[in-house]
């Protein structure tokens, strides 16, 4: 179990982002979570997958805090993943960067092997998100925070996506913390869907 409870942060004095956040997505859970902009949900995101620290309030994985540094189990895709990815290196040296791959993910993304001698610049949006979430997606990782992933894709793109991380989900216990604006979406993929802000 993935679990946050009461976390606030602030990224200026006075000015709170999150207030009490919690949450929480059990193994093979699709957990939705709505909210209008500026109420939060990137922060908890982050926050979730150990990429920022709250000034209060706890994230806890099984009853135990995120590990602090190696390879964390829950892993965190934007919306625009060009910005986790380091210009200079090659797709295949993006995919590479977190260790071991899974060559069925990457094949059921349709993660073009030609790709690998490219640069990010060189790939479509669309194509470029199904690298982020091909490397995310590792043999150890529990958790996927899927932060509006798929928000600036066409629909066929967006399908194709979501039927793979469905099916993740399903056949190896992947739970997802689906962010998003889109209530259709939502609707269609979550187990559950939470409001922040409310």
């Amino acid at each position: 179990m993935l679990e946050a409870r009461g976390l606030c942060h602030a990224f200026a004095p006075g000015a709170p982002v999150l207030r009490g956040a919690s949450i929480r997505v059990a193994p093979g859970e699709i957990v939705g979570l709505l909210g209008l902009s500026g109420v939060g949900k990137t922060t908890l995101g982050r926050i979730l997958a150990g990429r920022l620290r709250p000034q209060a309030g706890v994230v806890r994985l099984d009853g135990a805090p995120l590990p602090p540094a190696g390879f964390r189990p829950v892993q965190y895709c934007a919306q625009h993943p060009v910005e986790d990815m380091n210009p200079r290196w090659r797709i295949g040296e993006v995919l590479a960067e977190p260790g071991l791959r899974e060559p069925a993910v990457e094949r059921a993304l349709r993660v073009d092997p030609g790709w690998e001698r490219r640069y990010p610049h060189e790939l479509s949006g669309g194509e470029l998100q199904r690298v982020s979430i091909a490397r995310a997606l590792r043999p150890r990782t529990r958790y996927l925070v899927a932060d509006e992933i798929s928000a600036a894709l066409d629909p066929i793109t967006q399908h194709e996506i979501w039927q793979v991380l469905m099916a993740r989900a399903r056949e190896t216990g992947l739970g997802i913390l689906a962010i998003s604006h889109d209530r259709a979406l939502l609707a269609g993929i979550a187990t559950r869907v939470e409001t922040l802000g409310d």
